[in-house]
């Protein structure tokens, strides 16, 4: 199926007000968003299967992977997520030997999140992920470094829309 859009799609939908016509499906940049991530997602589910890990917990372990030991609220920060939803992703994490949870001395209501050997030994073989991600975009390492920028640059849009 050929999803390219054509001239008269390409361009957002704008609909005159009091016409009655619902925006065209393939004219929302919300759903060019949600299918992609969709696709994206997919491609990460086949490569993370020989990781044995969710693409929730590579995410969990790339950013423990760059700082170690963590409070579960700087996690949430870095991956927009709130503790209700990231503290059973943790635990399943802790179950799996990849992480431990231990509360913090001084505020025991901080829970400080720390590599095992054996998640930080999964670094190693997520490194190859990469290049394999690139390949299946099938775009320049120029052109996702763009796609990122302007990715990162309507997030805080967004964010700041609220």
């Amino acid at each position: 199926m050929d999803t390219t859009p054509s001239p008269a799609t390409a361009a957002p939908a704008t609909v005159e007000a009091g016409t009655g016509r619902a925006p065209l499906l393939d004219q929302q940049l919300c759903f060019a968003l949600y299918s992609t991530s969709l696709a994206m997602s997919k491609i990460y589910r086949k490569l993370l299967r020989g990781l044995g890990l969710t693409y929730s917990q590579y995410l969990v372990m790339l950013v423990l992977w760059e700082k170690d030991e963590q409070t579960v609220s700087a996690l949430g920060e870095r991956l927009f997520l709130d503790s209700a939803t990231l503290t059973p992703l943790l635990k399943r994490m802790e179950a799996a030997e990849l992480l431990t949870r231990t509360r913090a001395a001084v505020d025991e209501r901080q829970v400080i999140i720390q590599l095992t050997a054996r998640g930080d030994a999964l670094r190693a073989q997520a490194a190859r992920l990469p290049p394999s991600i690139l390949q299946a975009t099938r775009c320049s390492v120029e052109q996702v470094v763009d796609m990122k920028q302007q990715l990162d640059a309507l997030r805080a849009s967004l964010m700041a829309a609220g």
